[in-house]
């Protein structure tokens, strides 16, 4: 029972403090009530994930013990929520918000874009700036697509792959021999991170699995207005073989069938972007329109080339 008498060296009845003091420690024992009981836990349950005896707890959230950081850093850790909740204004806290707090921290990376595009759609503006990204499997026409429109509203068309190639100075294949499919991601995000620093209008086309990569997902959803640019597995596979590559289909008769596989595992990834332009059945040249439609209305990219 070590930890009491340690306890009881911190305690310091709140009577005995100035006003606004002992009116924080009422306050902060109120949150730390609402904390624990939030989660389902009891004193005791908490006393031993945290160390703090359960005697110290209850003086605590009855705002009658004057905690010490080091204290209410631990039950902080043990509840799992940043320190500052204890001790922001009432104003400013809502009971629901460590709640909130907790699911945003485990939610993946494309939720968390939503939640800040609901919550400060004006700041998520300003962060997207007049920036495109075109993402979907290959065989979308993101690089085709992507640098007509660039073309027509006078932006720069950067390839996320050619990019990450000319900072590695070596071919892709190069890249991921040497450095694995770890070392690729590295440099994807590295790469996207200096085009969003670099660029604050442009048309960007990215691989079809940066959907899979939660942290490069999500600067793409948070920092650009984004388009899955939508077909079916077979055209995306004849789109490949008109480009003139063969090798999806080469000595593999399970390729429509993988393919299939893989467009269905993405596909609610795909559909986080904030627009879906379905190409399916279409020309080059119509979905050239309808993108350009949808920037224009918009308001992706304002300024046209004249």
């Amino acid at each position: 029972m070590s930890f009491e008498r340690n306890d009881h060296l911190n305690v310091q009845k709140s009577a005995a403090l100035d006003p606004p003091s002992a009116a924080l420690l009422r306050s902060l024992g109120t949150r730390l009530r609402q904390m624990r009981k939030s989660q389902g836990l009891s004193r005791r349950s908490l006393s031993e994930r945290s160390g703090v005896s359960p005697r110290y707890l209850a003086k605590v959230e009855a705002g009658d013990g004057n905690i010490s950081i080091g204290l209410l850093i631990k039950l902080a850790a043990a509840l799992e929520q940043p320190l500052e909740h204890f001790l922001m204004a009432d104003a400013m806290f809502h009971s629901d918000l460590p709640h909130i707090a907790q699911l945003y921290a485990r939610a993946d990376a494309a939720v968390r874009a939503r939640v800040l595009q609901v919550l400060d759609p004006e700041r998520m503006g300003r962060q997207k700036a007049q920036r495109l990204c075109l993402v979907g499997l290959r065989g979308a026409g993101k690089s085709t697509l992507g640098a007509r429109v660039a073309k027509v509203f006078d932006a720069p068309f950067i390839e996320l792959n050619r990019e990450i190639e000319k900072n590695a100075g070596m071919a892709l294949r190069e890249i991921i021999a040497l450095y694995g499919q770890e070392g690729y991601r590295q440099l994807e995000a590295d790469t996207l991170t200096g085009i969003i620093e670099g660029h604050s209008r442009a048309v960007v086309a990215v691989a079809g699995g940066i959907v899979s990569e939660e942290g490069s997902f999500y600067h793409v959803l948070s920092r650009f207005h984004t388009v899955w640019l939508k077909a079916s597995a077979s055209e995306h596979m004849e789109r490949v073989r008109a480009q003139g590559d063969v090798r999806p289909m080469q000595d593999n008769p399970q390729a429509m069938i993988q393919l299939r596989q893989i467009l269905r595992s993405r596909e609610a990834l795909y559909t986080q972007s904030d627009h879906v332009l379905d190409t399916s059945g279409k020309s080059v040249n119509q979905s050239q329109i309808e993108l350009s439609q949808l920037i224009e209305s918009c308001q992706i990219l304002n300024a046209r080339a004249v």
